[in-house]
C-alpha cells in the first residue's frame, strides 16, 4: 500500500503531545501527525466514522500501537488493516492485543499500517438543481440524493488515503455535483414536460440512469453507488417578475404524486403558451441545425455553440431519443403515438425532397426507418465520442478535485504546527501546490473546450459521413430494383418461352383434333349414306310388299275372268285349274259329255291361253324390272349427291389448310407448326 505522509511538527491527534519538527508519527502513541481529530477513532478506540462521514483513515507507526485500549468494531462500522499490498477487515467485535493477533495472525504487529474506518451501509450524499432544462427548455428543479459506499478498498487507498483525513457528504458532493449534473441534463433534456408528467415510471428511469452512469464513473476510484432516491421533481412557473404562479410536481411525496398532470399542466399553460414552447423547441432544434450547417463553411464560428453546449447536448440527446423511438416503433401510427412526430415530419419532409419513390406503404415505411437508423448512428456517434471525452474530462476533473481537498486537508493540518515559521513556510508551500491544482483545474476546463470544439468537427464529419451513408443505402436500394428488374426480364421471358412451347402444343392439339374430327364426320357421313341405303331398301321392300298386298286385295274384289287374266303365270296355271274344277263340279251328266266332245277344240283354246297368259306374263315381268331399274337410279343418283357433298367438304379443308400463313405472310402446310422461312409459331 501506499505509505501516508503526515504533517511534520504537529501535535499529536491522539494524545496531544508536542513532537519534533522532522517526526512524522507521534513519539508517545505512534498514530501518524496529521491525523483527523475524531475523538471516538482515535482517543476512545471505537472505529465509527461521524453522522456525515463515509470514511476515515490515519496511519500507525506500529500495528500494536492502537491497543493502549480495548479495541471496539461496532455493527455500524467496518474496519479495514492495509498492510502491505493486502487489506485486511476487522470483524465486528472486542479485541486485546493478543486475542486480535491469534485471530488476524498473518498481520505483523511491529510493522507500521494504514487504518480505514468506514461504514456498514451506504451514505447518503444529497443534491439539488434548480435549472435542468427540458426539451422545451423548461427549467425542472431536482432534489435527490445518492448513496456511496467503498466497494473497492486498495483502489480507494490508492486514490484516497494518500494522506490521513476524512471523507465525508460535503467531499462527495463537490466531486460529484458536475457529473450528477450532466447525467440530470441527458435524461430530463431529451424529454418534455408532457411526456415526463404521463410517465408513470418517470422516477425509476430517472434513479436508473443516474445509477448506471455513476456507476462507470466511480469504478475506478474503490467507491459504488447503491441507490438512488429521487424526493422532488418539480417545474415552477415564474411571471416576468420572477414571482412564482404554480408549480407542477412531476415526482414527490405521495401527496402531490396524486395530482392530475394532465390538468394541473392545462392550468399551468395555456394553449397559446404550449404553441409558443413548442416553436421555441423547433427554433432551438432548428439553430442547432444551422449552426452545424455554418461550421462546414467556417468552423470558427463555433463559439456560440461552444457556449451553448449542455443545451446542444440536450437537443441532440432528444434527436437520439426521437430517432430510438421510431425505430422502436412497427408503423407511422405508433411512431406519432410516442411523441417521433416532429422527427418524422422531417424524414418525410426529406424524403420527399429526395423523391423517393415506393411501391406501397409498408415499403415507404421502412425507408423512413432507414432513415431514422442513418441518422441514429451519426448521432449516437457523435454521444459516443462526446460520452467518452466528457468521462474523461470527468475524471480529470474527479482527480483534480480530489487532489484539491487534499490539499486543503493539508493546510488544515499545516495550522497545527507549533512552530510559526515552519507553519508559514509549510501553509506557503501548499498555497502554492493549491494555486497549481486550480491552475490545473483551468487546464481541464479549457481542454473542455477544445474538446468540445473538436467534438463539433467529429460531428460535421459525421454528418457528411451520414450523408454518404444514406447516398450509399439509397444506391444499394437502387442496384436491388435494377437487379430485380432484371430478374423480373429473365423470368418474363422464361415464361414468354413456357407460353409460346404451351401455345404451340395447343396448336398442334387443336389441329390434331380438328383432322380427327374431320376423319369422324367423314365416317360418320358414310355411315349414314350406308345406313340410308339400307333404309332405301328397306323401304323399297315394305312398299313392294304393300303393292302386292294392294295388288292381292284388288285382285280379290275383281270376277274369276279377271283374276286368271291379271294373275302370275304360276299363279294363272293354279287359279285355271281351280276354276276349272269348280265349273266341273257345278255341271251335269250331259254337260260333262258335251264338255268332253269339245275336249279336243277345247285343247286349242288352251293352247292359245296359254300363249295369251305367257305374253302378259313377260308383259307383267317387263313392268317389275323397269320399276326395279328406277328404283336403283335413284340409289345411284343418292350415292352420287353424297359423294359430291363429301368431295366438296374435303376441298374446303384442304383449301384452309393449304391457306395457313405464319405472321410474315409466308404460307404454310396444315401439319407444320413454324415456319420454314422465319422460324415464327404458326397460329391454331
Amino acid at each position: 500500500m501506499l505509505q501516508m505522509f503526515g504533517v511534520k511538527g504537529a501535535t499529536c491527534p491522539r494524545c496531544e503531545c508536542k513532537n519534533a519538527p522532522e517526526a512524522r508519527y507521534c513519539a508517545g502513541c505512534g498514530v501518524i501527525l496529521g491525523a483527523p481529530r475524531n475523538k471516538p477513532v482515535l482517543v476512545e478506540n471505537r472505529w465509527v466514522p461521524g453522522p456525515d462521514e463515509l470514511a476515515v483513515f490515519f496511519g500507525v507507526r506500529e500495528l500494536s500501537g492502537l491497543f493502549v485500549k480495548t479495541l471496539r468494531v461496532p455493527a455500524t462500522a467496518r474496519g479495514f488493516i492495509l498492510q502491505g499490498d493486502k487489506a485486511t477487515e476487522v470483524p465486528q467485535g472486542e479485541y486485546e492485543i493478543e486475542g486480535f493477533f491469534t485471530r488476524l495472525n498473518h498481520l505483523l504487529r511491529d510493522q507500521h499500517a494504514e487504518i480505514l474506518v468506514t461504514r456498514t451501509g451506504a451514505l447518503p450524499v444529497p443534491f439539488e438543481f434548480d435549472d435542468v432544462p427540458t426539451c422545451e427548455h423548461l427549467d425542472i428543479a431536482l432534489r435527490f440524493s445518492v448513496s456511496v459506499k467503498i466497494e473497492n478498498v486498495p483502489a480507494f487507498a490508492r486514490h484516497f488515503m494518500t494522506t490521513p483525513g476524512t471523507i465525508g457528504a460535503g467531499q462527495l458532493r463537490e466531486l460529484l455535483s458536475h457529473p450528477v449534473r450532466q447525467l440530470a441534463l441527458e435524461f430530463i433534456g431529451a424529454r418534455s414536460i408532457r411526456e415526463m408528467a404521463a410517465n408513470g415510471e418517470l422516477r425509476a428511469q430517472l434513479d436508473e440512469r443516474l445509477q448506471g452512469g455513476l456507476k462507470v464513473l466511480l469504478s475506478g476510484y474503490g467507491l459504488a453507488v447503491t441507490a438512488v432516491e429521487t424526493f422532488e421533481l418539480r417545474h415552477d412557473k415564474y411571471d416576468a417578475n420572477r414571482a412564482r404562479i404554480g408549480s407542477l410536481w412531476l415526482a414527490a411525496d405521495e401527496q402531490h404524486v396524486q395530482l392530475a398532470h394532465s390538468r394541473h399542466l392545462d392550468e399551468l399553460y395555456t394553449s397559446e403558451e404550449w404553441q409558443r414552447i413548442k416553436r421555441s423547441e423547433e427554433e432551438g432544434r432548428l439553430r442547432l441545425r444551422r449552426a452545424e450547417l455554418r461550421q462546414d463553411d467556417a468552423i470558427a464560428r463555433a463559439e456560440l455553440s461552444l457556449q451553448g453546449a449542455d443545451r446542444a447536448h440536450g437537443v441532440r440527446a432528444r434527436q437520439i431519443e426521437l430517432y430510438g423511438r421510431i425505430l422502436e416503433a412497427q408503423s407511422r401510427k405508433q411512431a406519432l403515438a410516442s411523441g417521433a412526430a416532429e422527427v418524422l415530419a422531417e424524414l418525410e419532409h426529406e424524403m420527399a425532397q429526395k423523391h423517393a419513390q415506393r411501391a406501397d406503404e409498408a415499403a415507404e415505411w421502412q425507408h423512413l426507418r432507414a432513415l431514422a437508423g442513418v441518422r441514429m448512428r451519426a448521432e449516437v456517434a457523435n454521444a459516443q465520442q462526446e460520452a467518452l471525452q466528457a468521462r474523461q474530462v470527468a475524471q480529470q476533473r474527479f482527480s483534480q478535485q480530489l487532489l484539491q481537498q487534499q490539499i486543503r486537508n493539508k493546510i488544515e493540518q499545516a495550522r497545527q504546527i507549533e512552530d510559526a515559521a515552519r507553519q508559514r513556510d509549510e501553509l506557503v508551500r501548499l498555497r502554492e501546490s493549491e494555486a497549481e491544482a486550480a491552475r490545473r483545474l483551468g487546464d481541464i476546463d479549457q481542454a473542455e473546450h477544445v474538446a468540445r470544439y473538436q467534438a463539433l468537427c467529429l460531428a460535421n464529419e459525421a454528418r457528411r459521413r451520414e450523408a454518404e451513408r444514406a447516398q450509399e443505402w439509397e444506391d444499394e436500394q437502387a442496384r436491388q430494383r435494377i437487379d430485380s428488374a432484371r430478374r423480373g426480364a429473365g423470368r418474363d421471358d422464361a415464361q414468354a418461352q413456357h407460353e409460346k412451347l404451351l401455345r404451340t402444343i395447343e396448336a398442334d392439339a387443336t389441329h390434331a383434333r380438328s383432322l380427327q374430327d374431320v376423319t369422324l364426320e367423314a365416317d360418320e357421313r358414310r355411315a349414314g349414306i350406308e345406313e340410308h341405303a339400307r333404309a332405301a331398301g328397306r323401304a323399297h321392300e315394305v312398299e313392294l310388299a304393300r303393292l302386292a298386298m294392294e295388288r292381292a286385295a284388288a285382285l280379290g274384289a275383281m270376277d274369276d275372268t279377271a283374276k286368271l287374266a291379271l294373275a302370275d303365270a304360276p299363279n294363272a296355271v293354279v287359279l285355271a285349274d281351280y276354276l276349272k274344277t269348280r265349273v266341273h263340279a257345278s255341271m251335269d251328266g250331259d254337260q260333262l259329255t258335251a264338255l268332253a266332245g269339245v275336249a279336243g277344240v277345247g285343247k286349242i283354246d288352251a293352247a292359245v291361253a296359254d300363249a295369251r297368259v305367257a305374253a302378259e306374263q313377260a308383259r307383267r315381268e317387263l313392268e317389275v324390272d323397269k320399276d326395279r331399274r328406277h328404283q336403283l337410279d335413284l340409289l345411284a343418283m343418292q350415292n352420287d349427291v353424297n359423294k359430291s357433298a363429301l368431295t366438296s367438304q374435303a376441298a374446303l379443308a384442304s383449301g384452309i389448310a393449304a391457306a395457313r400463313q405464319c405472321v410474315h405472310g409466308h404460307p404454310a402446310q396444315p401439319e407444320d407448326r413454324f415456319c420454314a422461312a422465319c422460324g415464327s409459331t404458326l397460329p391454331a
